[in-house]
């Protein structure tokens, strides 16, 4: 039975047609037990990403200078743990265990968090911004080739928590007040950006589902050309954040 095509924007902006697993709903598209598996890998991965993010939001919140300021990241860090419960909620309905799907990721993950632990408030902000994006980009052009069900709930978990306007303002703030920290936040987003693109490479690669997901062999996979395009749009929009914030890519 054919499954009629659908047309949306494609990761780089432009127009393309959805088909094969894209166009099919969950209960159509988990009939592939290696499809579902990816799934659950990359429903896993993201939750434990969003557990991760709203400890250290939380904690982050000990550097901040105002208890305004302390105020707006408690609220961020209570919309990741919502998203948290979204996605585990969801792990729990397609029959996955979500501390199993989790566990996979968690020495990567804390890995990169221990290797990036900002040393003050601007570095936290310039890692929520930075370092959240480049994961947050990685994962909208997955969700591209996913069920039409799976890539609602990955997109949804995805909205900006108010990260973005925050950290801008606060971080451009502090350049214009001493432009010295512009070339310290420069390479501190550098090495946010290396490591969290090293990062994303190995949660990938060890894990065969999600791999064969993303370089072909599970219906409207990447290829390897595609993942190649793929990241340089990732580095694409770090560039354009980096600007944002006033700082040299």
């Amino acid at each position: 039975m054919e499954t009629p095509d659908t047309t949306t924007d494609a990761p780089d902006g432009t127009e393309a047609a959805r088909t094969g697993i894209a166009a099919q709903d969950w209960a159509t598209a988990s009939a592939d037990p290696q499809y579902r598996a990816a799934v659950v890998d990359l429903l896993g991965a993201l939750a434990y990403g969003e557990l991760a993010a709203f400890e250290r939001l939380a904690e982050d919140a000990k550097l901040a200078p105002t208890l305004a300021d302390k105020a707006e990241l408690a609220k961020m860090a209570s919309a990741e743990f919502h998203h948290f419960e979204q996605l585990r909620d969801r792990l729990a309905a397609i029959g996955a265990e979500p501390t199993e799907a989790m566990d996979p990721f968690v020495a990567a993950l804390d890995g990169f968090h221990k290797q990036t632990a900002p040393s003050d408030w601007l570095e936290g902000l310039v890692k929520a911004y930075v370092g959240d994006s480049i994961a947050s980009d990685f994962y909208r052009e997955v969700a591209a080739r996913l069920d039409s069900d799976t890539r609602a709930l990955v997109l949804a978990v995805l909205d900006d928590t108010g990260h973005a306007s925050f950290a801008v303002e606060k971080v451009r703030a502090a350049i214009d007040a001493d432009h010295r920290v512009g070339g310290r936040l420069a390479l501190w987003a550098r090495r946010l950006m290396g490591e969290a693109l090293s990062q994303s490479q190995r949660v990938v690669a060890d894990r065969d589902a999600l791999s064969t997901m993303l370089v072909g062999g599970v219906a409207d996979g990447f290829d390897l050309a595609e993942v190649g395009r793929m990241f340089s749009r990732i580095t694409e929009a770090h560039t354009k954040r980096m600007a944002a914030l006033g700082l040299a890519a």
